[in-house]
C-alpha cells in the first residue's frame, strides 16, 4: 500500500474528522483514523460508535489495502508540515513511513479489521437540502437544546419532515426554538431526534456551503451524505413532547423593539440580576418598556427605560435574562416581537424581518414567578 498526497489537503480533510473522535475512547481502535485506498480515491473514516463519518480522498496510487492509523499523532504531524506532497508507505514492519521534503517519519499503525464497521440504513426515506439551509436550521435550534441525561430525548434536535414543510425543534422545558421552511419538503411525513454531536459537526462544515446535502433517514439510524463525505449516526430513541401544545395560540399582548437595543439592555441590566435566578423583569406600560433587575442579597439594582411599540394591556412579566439574551444573540433581524397572554403563561418572540422567503422562526421563554 502506497500514495501520494498533498499535506495541507489530507490535514484539511483529517481536522473535519477528528471532530468525531473522543478525547477518551473505551476502544482503543477509535482512537485511530480507518485508510481504505483503492487505486487513485483513498476513504478516510473516524468513529465513536454512535456516530461514523467519512471522506473520499483523491490521491496518487496504483495499489490498495485498508489500515488503521492513529489519529492524534497523525493530525499533531501534518500540522508542522508547510505545503508539500507526503508519500505514505506501508512497511513489513507494522509500520507505515511518512517521507517528506525533508524527513521520513513511521508510525505503528494498527489492523484495519478491528474497526467498527459503518451501519447500512436498511429501507431508508430521503430528502434533499442546501448545506447553508442545513446549517442555518441546526444553528437557529441547537443551542435551545436540553443537557438533562435523564431526558435524553430532549438533548437532542426534533427533524420533522413532511410534504409541506420542514421543521427543527428544540426545547429543554424552559426555552423552546421552532425554525421551519416552508419552501422544502420532503416526500414522506417523518419525525426523528437527532443527537448534537453530529449536527455540531454538520453545522460546522456545511456553513456558507450550497452543496445539496441527500438525508436518509430509517427508524434508528440518519445518514447525511454531501460532497465528498458522509456521515451516519444513530438517532436518539424515544418519543419527542408535544411541543405544539405548549405554544399558547392567543397572545393578545404585543410588543415590538428593536432587537440590538432590547439585547444590550438585557445583557447591562441582566449583570445586577441575582446570581441564582437571573430574573429581570419587564414592565410594559404606552410606548415605553421598563427593564429591571435586583439582587435584594447585595442591594445591586438596575433599571433601563426604551421605547417600543405596544398593543395590549400594561404589564409585567418576568424572565430568566440567560435564556432572553441567548435567544435574542441567536436572532439576526433588526426588528423583534414579543407576543404575551399573561405572566404566568410563555412569551413567544419572533422576528419581524431579516427571514428568507418561505423560513420561520418562533421562541417560546418561559416567564419566571415575579416576587414583588
Amino acid at each position: 500500500m502506497k500514495f501520494i498526497v498533498s499535506s495541507s489537503y489530507l490535514l484539511k480533510q483529517l481536522q473535519v474528522l477528528g471532530g468525531v473522535i473522543n478525547s477518551s475512547n473505551t476502544l482503543p481502535i477509535l482512537d485511530n483514523f480507518l485508510f481504505e485506498l483503492k487505486g487513485e480515491k483513498l476513504t478516510v473514516s473516524a468513529s465513536d460508535l454512535e456516530t461514523t463519518m467519512s471522506a473520499v480522498l483523491d490521491v496518487e496510487s496504483d495499489t490498495e489495502g485498508s489500515i488503521a492509523v492513529p489519529a492524534r499523532l497523525l493530525l499533531d504531524i501534518l500540522k508542522t508540515f508547510p505545503e508539500q506532497p507526503l508519500t505514505f508507505v506501508m512497511e513489513d514492519n507494522n509500520t507505515i513511513e511518512i517521507s517528506s521534503n525533508h524527513g521520513k517519519y513511521a508510525l505503528a499503525y494498527a489492523d484495519a479489521s478491528e474497526f467498527p464497521k459503518t451501519v447500512e440504513l436498511t429501507d431508508p426515506s430521503s430528502t434533499s437540502v442546501v448545506g447553508d439551509v442545513l446549517a442555518t436550521a441546526i444553528s437557529k435550534t441547537i443551542f435551545a437544546a436540553g443537557n438533562d441525561d435523564l431526558r435524553p430525548v430532549m438533548s437532542g434536535v426534533f427533524f420533522q419532515f413532511s410534504p409541506e414543510n420542514l421543521t427543527f425543534v428544540a426545547t429543554d422545558a424552559h426555552k423552546l426554538v421552532k425554525y421551519q421552511r416552508t419552501d422544502l419538503s420532503a416526500s414522506e411525513v417523518a419525525e426523528f431526534i437527532m443527537p448534537k454531536k453530529p449536527l455540531n459537526l454538520l453545522k460546522g462544515i456545511l456553513a456558507g456551503s450550497e452543496t445539496e446535502v441527500t438525508v436518509e433517514y430509517n427508524e434508528s439510524n440518519a445518514k447525511f451524505t454531501f460532497d465528498n463525505a458522509e456521515l451516519v449516526c444513530r438517532l436518539i430513541d424515544g418519543k419527542y413532547p408535544n411541543y405544539e401544545a405548549v405554544i399558547p395560540k392567543e397572545n393578545p399582548n404585543k410588543l415590538t423593539i428593536d432587537r440590538t437595543q432590547f439585547l444590550n439592555s438585557a445583557r447591562r441590566v441582566s449583570i445586577f440580576s441575582n446570581k441564582t435566578t437571573h430574573q429581570i423583569r419587564l414592565k410594559i406600560a404606552g410606548a415605553e418598556l421598563n427593564i429591571s433587575a435586583e439582587d435584594i442579597d447585595y442591594s445591586n439594582k438596575a433599571e433601563e427605560r426604551l421605547t417600543c411599540e405596544y398593543q395590549g394591556d400594561d404589564m409585567q412579566i418576568g424572565f430568566n435574562s440567560r435564556f432572553l439574551i441567548e435567544m435574542l444573540n441567536n436572532l439576526t433581524a433588526d426588528e423583534v416581537s414579543v407576543e404575551m397572554s399573561l405572566p404566568n403563561r410563555a412569551g413567544i418572540l419572533t422576528p419581524v424581518d431579516g427571514l428568507d422567503e418561505g423560513e420561520y422562526i418562533t421562541m417560546l421563554v418561559m416567564p419566571v414567578m415575579l416576587n414583588n
